[in-house]
């Protein structure tokens, strides 16, 4: 491990103890969502498949290299979550001088109650928190006396109780001003943009709006008058509201302007931006309330008939209850999967490549009744299945996907995984401690997949590795042919070295955390997503550290 995190994350740990479908978007251009290649291009040469082999429909990972799995609330900075700032810049150049081709990032959505990135209001919209209101303090928006409350909260956790309270009043005065002085800004027009995104933005705005007005309760609890967007149409409160629905769009004409910038110094630097696409979305949201026929509801009440989540696993003895809506795959099968085509559309838009979290549920999901405490109790019932990728690819031919495969493989899956070509995943933490038949195990991983060290779901690995049985830490040591000294770098450097064409390091390990930096616990309420690395820590990375990970990837192709 570089000597510099030695001696910063030694002083850290002693310093804290059917209505309408998206019509208009099925219409959007292909080219408008095409996948942005790298400005470098890798020299090694493609794979050769031989004559006759069936193609799979993607077929688009076929070079080495490495990344950083980081989520932007974690950044350092001022503003009581990471945001779109030059700390994220300086982030961007750790990654091109470190050789890394890749960025992951969890969801990018507005995060809702349990502040998850995978429980967002909106499956197309942005997470206002991560605007910079600095840049809206150049552009005489807000003033550095309006925005340095921001900077008290502990700049190790984030806050989102005190982050909600402190961060929205801003946004709506950053509108209100916006408004009243019509600057330019360099995100383009607002009203263009309200026009282009019409078909996501005025119903999202609209919902927020009235959350706002009704006192954050969710949707289906709300007045029949506007317990749908199509009833909610007609409502009084749609003038009454229009202000805060124009200053709910304005948030996101910020997030998507700054967003842009970020990807534009992204690909100056050759990085890649890899998202993340929840399977589910939240019950609480715009996407539910305003197409609650795609949604198993119930048409009475529109509460979810059943909810997601997954039986027993490695997680949890009770499985794992997410309780989003499950949806209506034969409704959306006979609209040629529409709204799916327009949700992808959006995030080739944010993204280069595309991570599809819990790829099972688009072969078989576990349906659990709405009324059940665990997910113990529930039934596997079809996805859409290969129909549904047929549909993906020809909307995206070029369309770059990831599977996140994780729990028990059936056959099933296995085939989906054949025939669509998508890279699988692997992870280094659940290969050890059990046989030599894990398909975790470096000398299981195939090219077509992305290996990991860990993932947002998993303990650092540097925690992990302190915790674990001895057994498993022996397991460790026996297969790698190391002391155990050195971790997470041991794990580090098997990923490096693994066939697996892509590698993607968590920050926390590059940092060698230890399980307070965890930045989730399936399962546990709260205390998630909280993690913030500090400048002293990404400091730490420059010099010998980068020039070692550079190495590595020089050594083993990346």
């Amino acid at each position: 491990m570089p000597q510099a995190l030695v001696s910063v994350n030694r002083a850290l740990r002693s310093a804290r103890g059917s209505a309408q479908i998206f019509l208009v978007l099925r219409r959007v251009s292909r080219s408008a969502f095409a996948v942005a290649r790298s400005r470098k291009k890798n020299p090694r040469k493609k794979i050769v498949v031989p004559p006759g082999a069936p193609r799979p429909l993607f077929d688009w990972l076929q070079t080495r290299g490495a990344g950083v799995l980081l989520h932007p609330t974690s950044l350092p900075g001022a503003q009581g979550c990471g945001t779109f700032d030059e700390n994220l810049l300086q982030f961007l150049d750790f990654l091109q001088a470190a050789g890394f081709r890749y960025w992951q990032l969890c969801p990018l959505g507005p995060t809702g109650y349990g502040d998850s990135p995978y429980q967002c209001f909106s499956s197309f919209a942005g997470n206002p928190y991560l605007i910079d209101l600095g840049a809206l303090v150049h552009f005489g928006l807000l003033t550095d006396d309006e925005i340095a409350p921001l900077a008290k909260p502990d700049r190790t956790r984030t806050d989102y109780g005190e982050l909600h309270r402190l961060k929205w009043p801003l946004l709506f005065a950053a509108h209100r001003r916006y408004e009243e002085l019509k600057p330019t800004l360099p995100y383009g027009d607002f009203a263009q943009f309200r026009r282009q995104h019409a078909a996501w933005l005025e119903p999202y705005a609209y919902f927020r709006a009235l959350k706002d007005h009704l006192g954050g309760g969710a949707w289906f609890q709300w007045p029949a008058a506007v317990r749908t967007h199509i009833a909610a149409q007609s409502s009084p409160l749609r003038t009454q509201l229009a202000p805060a629905i124009a200053a709910h769009a304005f948030t996101q004409y910020l997030f998507s302007g700054q967003w842009a910038l970020v990807r534009q110094a992204a690909r100056e630097r050759g990085i890649q931006v890899l998202g993340d696409l929840p399977l589910f979305v939240a019950a609480d949201s715009a996407d539910a309330w305003a197409h609650p026929t795609l949604f198993e509801l119930d048409p009475k009440t529109l509460r979810p008939l059943a909810g997601a989540g997954v039986p027993p696993d490695y997680f949890s003895k009770d499985g794992q209850l997410w309780g989003n809506p499950l949806y209506r795959w034969d409704v959306h099968a006979a609209d040629g999967y529409a709204w799916w085509l327009a949700r992808l559309a959006a995030a080739f838009s944010l993204y280069d490549i595309v991570r599809l979290d819990h790829f099972r549920g688009l072969d078989a999901y576990w349906r659990v009744p709405a009324r059940a405490k665990t997910a113990r109790r529930g039934t596997w019932l079809p996805g859409p299945g290969l129909a549904f990728f047929h549909a993906v690819q020809r909307a995206f031919p070029a369309a770059r996907l990831i599977a996140e495969d994780l729990g028990v493989q059936t056959d099933s899956l296995r085939q989906l995984l054949r025939v669509t070509g998508l890279p699988g995943m692997a992870v280094l933490q659940f290969a050890f401690g059990h046989d030599a038949a894990n398909t975790h195990l470096p000398h299981h991983q195939t090219a077509n997949a992305a290996v990991y060290t860990g993932t947002h779901d998993n303990d650092t690995s540097f925690g992990w590795y302190r915790t674990a049985p001895e057994k498993t830490r022996d397991h460790v040591r026996r297969y790698l042919r190391i002391t155990g000294a050195e971790m997470p770098w041991d794990f580090i450097r098997a990923a490096y070295e693994s066939p697996a064409r892509l590698a993607l390091i968590p920050l926390t390990d590059l940092l060698a955390c230890d399980s307070p930096a965890r930045f989730n616990t399936p399962g546990k309420a709260r205390g998630n997503w909280q993690w913030r690395c500090l400048a002293a820590q990404l400091a730490a990375l420059r010099g010998g550290t980068e020039k070692y990970l550079r190495s590595l990837a020089e050594l083993y192709g990346r």
